[in-house]
């Protein structure tokens, strides 16, 4: 039960780099309204005043990918140049290509396995649950995310209108064990106008947005440290003070750094790639084990061959809060959960289109996702 601190960090939808995930999802999404089958691996680099697309798509249905990125930037609230991009007039270009047939044939089912689905690439796949929060996710990204939409809400609601699109934030907490015990640092990081003061600023973003978010989740503020814009300003942002890529906040998308992440990004992929089906699938089985009794704290990994249809393994990890044996939970899970590529789009009905809404505030620890569900606690019982 040694006392330590854990860090992890959030960045709000306007952080370029969520821009462009949100870009990638956003023309995923409009590839599945009309075309479930479509294949799709989709990139966004944006920078001053432009917005590059590119990747692999073949599908049978026409995408406007020009409109997609100006709508997705306007919902953001990149409306003005001085915010570090403009919807209206920023430049789209469009890269985009076809999927490579030696991918496809394995994928489609005629290559080796003749008739099944096999993974649309080689990889590791992680999924984590613990029970410190009531989304049975790690307490520090978890209010990371919190208080950046918290910001979101206020600032498109126009109740803090010095507030700009850009923002990160962070937050320290202080275990003792596996027991988040009292929230020692907050950072944020917010992008605003040119015209409030630094002292004005500090005291909206910590009593309108962060003491309220802590509050809400029961956690005491006595004695944190906040740091609210360390450099004193944040006028420049969005991709005009940072670039964008698609894909390069993979922790931030998963577990703070609290669980492992097998290195995939998931924005821009569609199901067939099990660097994100899978990765959904693994959070699913670990949240439903976790929420079983079966143990605290749950860690799953799927390991995956491009072109064949099932797992080259399995495994499980309780970091020895488990009341059973490790290995009976390997085969319950084994016996419960589908885990072909087929398997897992079928079982979580991934073949819609509802990804845009994963790009921004974690993937993991909303229900609103089928991954977040727990109809398998009873089955997981009854086969321990």
């Amino acid at each position: 039960m040694k006392k330590y601190l854990f860090t992890s960090e959030s960045v709000g939808e306007g952080h370029p780099d969520k821009l462009c995930d949100q870009i990638s999802d956003g023309v995923l999404d409009a590839c599945l309204q009309d075309d479930p089958e479509s294949r799709v691996a989709c990139e966004c680099f944006a920078t001053t005043g432009m917005v590059l697309i590119g990747g692999e798509i073949t599908t049978e249905t026409y995408v406007d990918v020009q409109q997609i990125a100006r709508d997705v930037a306007k919902d953001i609230g990149y409306t003005k140049a001085e915010y570090g991009l403009d919807c209206d007039s920023m430049a789209v270009l469009n890269t985009i290509h076809s999927q490579s047939p030696d991918i496809s044939q394995g994928v489609s089912g005629t290559g080796l396995y003749k008739g099944q689905q096999g993974a649309g690439d080689q990889g590791l796949m992680f999924g984590f649950a613990c029970s410190e929060t009531k989304e049975l996710m790690p307490a520090p990204v978890m209010l990371a995310h919190k208080i950046l939409l918290k910001a979101t809400e206020l600032r498109k609601s126009g109740t803090i209108g010095c507030l700009r699109p850009d923002s990160k934030s962070q937050v320290t907490i202080e275990y003792e064990g596996f027991i988040p015990k009292r929230i020692d640092t907050v950072v944020v990081s917010h992008q605003h106008d040119e015209n409030i003061s630094y002292e004005e600023l500090r005291d909206i973003i910590i009593s309108q947005i962060i003491d309220p978010v802590l509050e809400e989740e029961n956690f005491t503020h006595e004695g944190t440290s906040y740091f609210i814009n360390p450099t004193g300003r944040f006028v420049t942002g969005g991709p005009h003070g940072d670039t964008g890529l698609t894909g390069r906040k993979i922790i931030v998308d998963t577990y703070g750094g609290m669980g492992r992440h097998g290195g995939g990004a998931f924005s821009g992929k569609d199901p067939s790639k099990v660097d994100r089906s899978a990765a959904y699938m693994a959070r699913y089985i670990a949240k439903n084990v976790v929420a079983s009794g079966a143990c605290s704290r749950c860690e799953v990994q799927l390991a995956y061959a491009i072109g064949v249809p099932f797992p080259v393994s399995v495994m499980v990890d309780t970091f020895g809060t488990a009341v059973v044996e490790e290995k009976k939970i390997e085969k319950a899970i084994t016996d419960i959960f589908d885990l072909s590529p087929a398997g897992i789009i079928k079982t979580l009905d991934l073949k819609k289109p509802i990804y845009r809404r994963t790009a921004s505030y974690g993937h993991f620890g909303r229900d609103i996702f089928a991954w977040e569900k727990l109809d398998k606690v009873e089955a997981i019982k009854r086969a321990l």
